[in-house]
């Protein structure tokens, strides 16, 4: 059986990609979550992932250390995994992609914190951007294939990139337009999203440079988690 090494459900957002691909199409694994640490978790990541970093994918002998990587192998071993139509395959592929690297100023203003509700100071041109470049992706995905998930009517590998953006735009309360709040609704109502939620609220962990980036960029509303 796959393991699958994941960090913390409350922050690590690249963890739950392949977790909640794995988890959606019925892909069994077993779920080996490390802790984080504080600063780096270079040292107790290194113990099983060549980069340092989760997620982290073992079958075997083979150990595949990247989200992208490990959806890709994944999809050779599992129909559904990306689109079935050629088209719908390209284009979710580079939705993905663009996920996987883009959206720095989305990822550095509003680390995943599933657990808070913070009302932002305001909005820069930076995240502004990032935030009209996902309304623009996800409209043309539901528009083009016809929902009411990004590529068609399946669930797939490029919902799977984009869900933790839909826990920043819960906690961070992020304006976007209906179609797009309400896929993000859509992805969070999911069974696998909620087993996620609930384990993220029941962690003890609270990491220092996360929290502090909230409380920087924000006012914090709620934190729905009981006291560490």
């Amino acid at each position: 059986m796959y393991q699958l090494y994941i960090g913390n459900k409350n922050y690590s957002s690249w963890s739950l990609r392949p977790w909640l691909l794995m988890v959606e199409r019925g892909v069994p694994f077993d779920e080996r979550l490390v802790a984080l640490q504080e600063g780096s978790s270079w040292d107790a990541f290194r113990t099983f992932s060549p980069s340092g970093k989760v997620p982290c994918l073992v079958d075997g002998d083979t150990v595949v250390w990247d989200s992208l990587a490990i959806v890709e192998y994944l999809a050779e071993r599992h129909p559904g995994v990306w689109p079935a139509d050629a088209g719908g395959r390209a284009w979710a592929r580079c939705a993905a992609a663009e996920m996987h690297s883009g959206f720095g100023a989305l990822r550095g203003t509003c680390p995943m914190n599933c657990a808070i509700r913070v009302r932002l100071h305001g909005i820069d041109a930076s995240l502004q951007r990032d935030l009209s470049r996902l309304a623009e992706l996800w409209n043309e995905g539901l528009s083009r294939f016809g929902g009411p998930f990004l590529a068609g009517s399946a669930f797939s590998a490029v919902d799977a990139f984009f869900a933790p953006v839909a826990w920043r735009i819960l906690s961070y309360g992020l304006p976007l337009d209906e179609a797009s709040l309400a896929y993000a609704q859509r992805l969070r109502e999911l069974p696998g999203m909620q087993r996620w939620y609930a384990a993220a609220l029941a962690e003890a962990v609270r990491l220092k440079d996360s929290e502090d980036t909230a409380r920087r960029v924000g006012s914090v509303q709620q934190d729905l988690r009981a006291p560490a």
